[in-house]
């Protein structure tokens, strides 16, 4: 019959022969990329995503390695016996082997993780490094306490560095006296920054006239201010009250203070602290305080976790 013609070459392999094989497709090399561009996203916009990032990339590159490796890590499988008995003289011992593929997939995974290496690692140090290298900032002297009349705004110009020239680092705060509370000065300092962009706020209300003083800090102007009702942004309307409470526009919280200090009867500007709202007025102010932040960025509610944790 028909089906019981004999082909040439069918049933001629040996008993036992490897049949030549492929490595089965997986899916932890994507994977493991995944985790390793979550990482890079991570460490530009949240430490959040950046830790979830690698905890992906470790995981899979443990399986992917796991996976390679299995004819490695398995017993290699017995020959089949010989047709005829052999005596133990005429056995020997082979060595242990290891397949072609196994150590082709090693060497492309060491020498792929190592160009990653260098690839990455200078790239990375080079995003970084700059938001942990000179973020310090320096004190500012404001001159005498004299200088503050109670219970009124002073605006003082200043330079924030000395060793920047005053086209580049001359900044502006809003400094009231508000008295003295348990025996010591009281002053709320506010930063002209507005807390859109960044653009130079101003105090509603009529100034004075200018005075330079020269201070240890350099030269800085004082120019007292009548009866502030608040502070406008002239760029894009924001409007904030008298202590920088957000009241309208697109900032996204109040105004940014500075912490002061009283130095040989001087008053002296300290690091700024980015504020999400003050409760009360004046000495009596309560003020929900946090890390300085950059303009537009939320410090508090659930928005402030779509942003870049600053260091």
């Amino acid at each position: 019959m028909a089906d019981d013609i004999e082909r040439p070459g069918e049933g001629t392999e040996p008993e036992g022969a490897a049949e030549p094989h492929l490595p089965g497709p997986t899916i932890w090399p994507f994977a493991f990329a995944a985790g390793i561009a979550l990482l890079l996203v991570g460490l530009i916009i949240n430490w959040m995503l950046a830790a979830i990032g690698a905890v992906i990339a470790l995981v899979f590159a443990f399986l992917w390695i796991r996976e390679a490796t299995r004819e490695v890590r398995h017993p290699v499988a017995a020959p089949p016996p010989p047709p005829e008995p052999m005596t133990e003289e005429d056995v020997e011992e082979e060595p242990e082997r290891y397949p072609r593929s196994v150590f082709l997939e090693l060497s492309t995974l060491g020498i792929g993780a190592a160009i990653g290496g260098l690839v990455t690692v200078p790239a990375l140090g080079f995003m970084i490094a700059p938001a942990f290298v000179g973020q310090e900032t320096d004190e500012v002297d404001l001159g005498p306490l004299a200088n503050f009349p109670e219970q009124q705004y002073v605006v003082a110009q200043f330079n924030s560095a000395k060793d920047e020239p005053p086209e580049v680092g001359r900044r502006a705060a809003f400094v009231r006296n508000n008295g003295v509370k348990n025996e010591m000065p009281s002053f709320t300092i506010i930063s002209n920054r507005c807390a859109h962009v960044g653009c130079p706020t101003q105090p509603q209300g009529l100034p004075g006239k200018a005075k330079q003083i020269k201070t240890t800090s350099g030269q800085v102007t004082l120019t007292e201010v009548a009866s502030v009702s608040g502070f406008q942004c002239p760029c894009h309307g924001g409007a904030y009250d008298a202590e920088g409470n957000r009241v309208a526009g697109p900032p996204v919280r109040a105004l940014d203070r500075y912490e002061f200090l009283i130095r040989n009867g001087n008053l002296v500007l300290a690091k700024p602290y980015s504020v999400g709202e003050v409760v009360g007025t004046g000495k009596n102010a309560k003020i929900k305080a946090y890390k300085q932040q950059d303009p537009g960025q939320h410090v508090d509610g659930p928005e402030q976790y779509f942003y870049p944790i600053i260091p």
